[in-house]
């Protein structure tokens, strides 16, 4: 499983097949999970030249459509920072994850109607044991303080930049420290530079799709 497919999982509510998480942050999420991907495999790295842009290491294909789709924009765009990459880099992603997921059997498509009138589709689970085995792991270095591996930490890390952890992880009891453990994580040297630079680059286009909204809803009203 790709890191943006476990994401996924922990976004969409077993039974309902809704997300917990809104757009366009569940997005930009997704398409960080797919820069820390090719960063860990090689294939990108972020300058450290005080520009932070994209730097392709290795060209060529991974193997997986998704990665790869991504991984060539990435190359005919070259030297773009990562928040300026995330809104096309996300574009059609949470739709082919979904899919896929849909056809390995680990969720379902569930074809409906809002109001009776306009087409929807619920994605919940249909085999959850490998999100099962996920959570655990989650709840491991949440709860039980256990030291997380580098693939862990990076769900943690953008779990606390979406500010979703309480609701991914439900049984805790305080939620505050909840919340400063993840980002405990998530500012730990638990990868690479350029793999904290890819997150901290998706926080920011969160953050500023978030400002870019409230305005627009404020000058409609």
């Amino acid at each position: 499983m790709l890191i943006a497919e476990d994401l996924l999982l922990l976004l969409y509510d077993d039974a309902t097949g809704k997300p917990i998480a809104g757009s366009p942050g569940l997005d930009y999420a997704l398409a960080g999970a797919v820069l820390i991907e090719l960063t860990l495999a090689g294939k990108l790295d972020i300058t450290t030249d005080g520009k932070g842009r994209l730097q392709v290491l290795d060209g060529t294909p991974t193997g997986d459509p998704i990665l790869d789709e991504r991984l060539a924009y990435v190359v005919g765009k070259p030297g773009k920072k990562p928040k300026n990459q995330i809104g096309a880099l996300s574009k059609r992603l949470r739709d082919q994850l979904l899919a896929r997921l849909a056809e390995r059997g680990v969720l379902e498509a569930d074809q409906g109607k809002v109001l009776g009138l306009f087409p929807v589709t619920r994605w919940p689970a249909k085999d959850a044991r490998h999100e099962l085995e996920v959570r655990t792991k989650l709840e491991g270095v949440l709860n039980q303080g256990l030291m997380p591996d580098q693939l862990t930490a990076a769900l943690i890390a953008l779990l606390s930049a979406l500010n979703v952890v309480p609701k991914v992880i439900t049984d805790a009891v305080d939620k505050r420290a909840l919340k400063r453990r993840a980002k405990e994580i998530a500012d730990s040297d638990w990868a690479a530079d350029a793999v904290k630079k890819a997150v901290s680059e998706m926080q920011a286009a969160i953050t500023a799709s978030i400002v870019v909204a409230s305005s627009a809803a404020a000058s409609s009203s």
